[in-house]
């Protein structure tokens, strides 16, 4: 089958044919239709500092997916043959103190698809069937192939209760904008979503955020002025990873404020703590989807009316991957879809 590998130790790529993956105890067999491309590919196709610690070289590399099963395992009896898919990509280890507890997305031996584990973006993958979410009702393929980062976005917006709240939300990549759109759909009051790309932000007004700020044109505090608002935001959500953002972002929030972080630094940064203690400032880090609450609210969020097709903005065929991955990592751009059915 073809599959995009990453074969040697170097900036790249490789569109090779490699053996079609075979089924083991628990598992199902995936046929690839779409594929999302993240920045966790993007990293690997660079083949920067993390990429050459967290992969293993020859790696099938990939998560974000959907699919249609094609075979599986003696024994499995949840999922079935011609079931519509998307995987959770963290794979854990089902015997820890978490895992046991149900908090699988706290498990310490987590193997990531396309990291630790041959992925997804090939004509087929394979899954522990206790990975995969069946999608019961109908939905857009490019929508369902984005399932991984939605969660991502979802798990971060609600950490905290949303409703009638002032949101800040700092960077306006895709999931930023995703977790834009859930925060107006869960009933904030105030979405200002920040960034300094303006295509970004056009992005961020098509799901209907209440303000896209320019930081490098204004600061939060002029925005928080133009709404009307006096005493600072209740919810913070950081996507950027940038530590002029966070700081930013705890200056700007009212007493008591809470803070959900995914955007994840490159280096370690200085914050004030003072400001944290004496503001009485919650911090709470997301990584990954809660498994599967999360994937159930995806459900229910998509069912009941919210809508991502403006977060996706690039379409190929995975022919042409070299040409979408330029696209992703050039920055004007939501998300970028590879198409394997042609």
């Amino acid at each position: 089958m073809k599959a995009l590998v990453k074969a040697k130790g170097e900036p790249g790529l490789w569109l090779m044919d490699v053996p079609e993956p075979e089924i083991g105890p628990g598992e199902v067999l995936i046929k690839v239709l779409r594929t999302g491309i993240c920045g966790t590919d993007l990293h690997i196709r660079k083949y920067d500092t993390w990429a050459q610690q967290a992969v293993s070289l020859p790696r099938v590399i990939g998560h974000e997916f959907v699919g249609e099963v094609v075979e599986v395992a003696p024994g499995v009896t949840d999922v079935a043959v011609g079931d519509l898919v998307s995987g959770e990509g963290h794979l854990v280890c089902g015997k820890c103190r978490n895992c046991l507890a149900g908090r699988r997305h706290l498990c310490r031996s987590t193997v990531g698809l396309g990291i630790g584990r041959d992925g997804a973006f090939a004509e087929y993958v394979t899954l522990p069937a206790s990975n995969v979410w069946v999608h019961r009702v109908p939905v857009d393929l490019d929508v369902a192939a984005i399932f991984d980062p939605f969660g991502n976005a979802v798990h971060t917006a609600l950490s905290f209760p949303l409703v009638n709240e002032d949101v800040l939300i700092t960077g306006a990549g895709p999931i930023g904008i995703m977790a834009a759109a859930v925060a107006k759909h869960a009933g904030a009051r105030n979405v200002v979503i920040t960034d300094v790309s303006p295509y970004r932000l056009q992005l961020a007004e098509k799901v209907g955020v209440t303000l896209a700020l320019n930081v490098a044109d204004h600061t939060i505090e002029e925005g928080q002025r133009k709404l009307g608002m006096r005493e600072g935001f209740d919810i913070g959500m950081e996507m950027s990873g940038r530590p002029e953002a966070l700081r930013e972002m705890i200056s700007n929030m009212t007493n008591g404020g809470r803070i959900a972080m995914l955007g994840l630094p490159s280096d370690e940064f200085p914050v004030d703590f003072a400001k944290i203690v004496t503001s009485m400032i919650t911090l709470k880090g997301i990584y990954g989807r809660e498994m599967f609450e999360t994937w159930y609210a995806m459900s229910v969020l998509l069912e009941g009316g919210l809508d991502l097709s403006p977060v996706i903005t690039g379409r190929y065929p995975y022919q042409e991957f070299d040409a979408a991955f330029d696209e992703a990592a050039g920055g004007r751009c939501g998300k970028v879809i590879l198409d394997w059915t042609v």
